[in-house]
């Protein structure tokens, strides 16, 4: 496996220009995506990620959210090269192009996990950490969550308890589901309508802006510990690369606690941390 096109995602679901909030979050949310390519007549013009609705939580149109200078590659360019783009830009997807600039695949960090695995790098993980890992206490509020995902730039905290003991596990994943609640709540205490779309929509817009400004729509008044995944999956520092990237792609994994012998949080290993150690 040496190239692009043998672990891109070809025929990938992109978001048409011209498109709106509404259109382009529901697209994501119901086929399980996190950001896709936007076209116009199947010509790559950037990408969006629901970071991008998060920076920009007032703008309706999509042509005022996506990011115009998002790094693509060729279909044809080495896994190598995808590796180095998605690491020095600090990004988890990469539009695949053809030769007339027409979309016709994307590549993620967590595709190039697979290249990880077959290059068997031996490096250990405790190496290779190298992004900043902020513990979140298990009896921490959401909303203190919300506000720290805005300030670090950082979208999953390991949970600890008083002995600093890893417990869990919370991402801005766990927080998009979260927000499903509130948007139950929200029909009978907010007024936002009787179907689903009103709710569900609106609801999460509304909880969108959470991470920039004050809200009127309030967060369900539960901690960390009502939100995590309890009992993460974790390695320890001496955990060959390639044995974490494996693990990571088997269980769709965007990252990794390190903990000692005694279940103590040492830090927290990244998708990007496994492929800047494979392109070395």
């Amino acid at each position: 496996m040496e190239n692009v096109h043998e672990l891109m995602t070809p025929n990938p679901i992109v978001a048409e220009l011209p498109g709106n909030r509404r259109d382009v979050i529901n697209k994501m949310v119901k086929n399980k995506l996190t950001g896709m390519p936007v076209v116009k007549d199947g010509y790559l013009k950037g990408l969006v990620s629901r970071h991008d609705f998060f920076r920009h939580p007032n703008e309706e149109q999509l042509a005022l959210i996506y990011r115009k200078d998002h790094p693509y590659i060729s279909q044809d360019a080495s896994l190598e090269e995808a590796g180095r783009l998605l690491v020095d830009n600090d990004t988890h997807y990469l539009p695949v192009v053809d030769d007339q600039g027409l979309c016709v695949g994307i590549i993620t960090s967590a595709d190039m996990l697979k290249y990880v695995e077959e290059l068997k790098v031996t490096t250990p993980v405790g190496e290779t950490a190298r992004s900043m890992c902020v513990p979140m206490y298990v009896g921490t509020p959401i909303r203190v969550v919300l506000q720290t995902m805005k300030l670090t730039k950082l979208y999953a905290f390991p949970v600890v308890d008083e002995e600093a003991t890893l417990i869990g596990i919370i991402t801005d994943r766990d927080l998009f589901q979260l927000t499903e609640i509130n948007g139950e709540i929200a029909i009978s205490e907010l007024g936002l309508g009787d179907d689903e779309d009103s709710w569900s929509w609106e609801g999460l817009r509304s909880i969108m802006k959470l991470y920039y400004e004050e809200s009127k729509v309030q967060m369900p008044n539960i901690t960390v510990e009502d939100a995590m995944v309890s009992n993460p999956v974790s390695i320890f520092n001496k955990t060959e690369v390639h044995e974490a990237a494996e693990l990571m792609r088997r269980n769709d994994f965007g990252q990794l606690p390190i903990v000692d012998e005694m279940d103590k949080l040492e830090t927290m290993v990244y998708e990007l941390d496994m492929i800047a150690a494979a392109i070395k």
